[in-house]
């Protein structure tokens, strides 16, 4: 299925993208579809939730968290990765639902509510979003607490100028162990075409550049992609046994940006690309 196919077929029919939820490790819990991801923490003071995915696929979501068991009603903070509608589309539900206290960066904030049309709705088929003000917009390093959990909020802009990542830690099995999410590691924003045709600055290339080398020197030992396949969720499912634990991985995140660096200098240059 092309990206072009799939972007009109979750919106239309987003029962065909339902995937099971499933625990990760500690209490990370995979509670997304098998389109875009979201992430479940269970802090022992509260439930953290890391993106929303699509209003259309806002009930699976919840449903999800139910049958882990889990009560959406003890969601306190939803952590919104970048203002794409695919990412963010459910927070304002989820948060009127909930009373939850949304988290999203200060740049892609004003972009959704002075340009709209930069939230990829239009890509979805939807010609108005309604944006929405979130409650904390962090500053770089800013720590988002609850429970035992302390979550680091990075500014790691270039696919949206106000992408965030975040990290944190887990125990699993008496170990603490790293998470890491980067928050925006798309190309479909960068192109040449895009950008032009949505009037955008090329150091956006650079920022994408400065973030992804900045990751780089985080260490993670968990590694979770903001879509499915980025992190292989259904393949280290699919491996995961008593004895083993594929979603612990410490060379997982190096790889994937390293990846993420060589790709990007080959399609745009070491510069903006101008």
């Amino acid at each position: 299925m092309s990206e072009a196919q799939a972007i009109a077929e979750i919106c239309a029919y987003p029962w065909r993208f339902a995937a099971d939820p499933f625990r990760i490790a500690g209490g990370l819990y995979y509670v997304g579809n098998r389109n875009v991801s979201s992430y479940l923490i269970d802090t022992g003071g509260g439930l953290i939730l890391l993106d929303t995915t699509f209003p259309q696929t806002v009930y699976l979501l919840l449903e999800s968290i139910r049958r882990l068991g889990f009560d959406p009603g003890d969601i306190r903070y939803i952590l919104i990765s970048h203002g794409h509608y695919d990412h963010m589309g459910g927070a304002k539900a989820i948060a009127e639902v909930t009373g939850a206290r949304t988290v999203m960066g200060r740049a892609d904030a004003e972009m959704l509510n002075t340009r709209p049309e930069l939230s990829w709705a239009p890509e979805y088929g939807v010609e108005l979003y309604e944006a929405f003000e979130p409650d904390i917009t962090p500053e770089d390093r800013q720590i988002i607490a609850l429970g035992q959990t302390e979550i680091t909020c990075l500014h790691t802009p270039g696919h949206t100028p106000g992408c965030l990542s975040y990290l944190f830690e887990v125990t699993e099995s008496g170990r603490r162990y790293r998470v890491g999410t980067f928050g925006g590691p798309g190309f479909n924003t960068l192109s040449d075409e895009y950008l032009r045709k949505r009037r955008l600055p090329f150091s956006l290339r650079t920022d994408y550049l400065n973030s992804v080398a900045r990751l780089k020197r985080e260490h993670v030992d968990i590694f979770i992609g903001v879509h499915p396949g980025q992190s292989n969720n259904w393949g280290k499912l699919a491996a995961m046994s008593k004895e083993r634990n594929p979603f612990i991985n410490s060379g997982d995140w190096p790889a994937f940006l390293t990846m993420l660096e060589d790709d990007a200098r080959a399609r745009f240059g070491p510069s903006d690309g101008r």
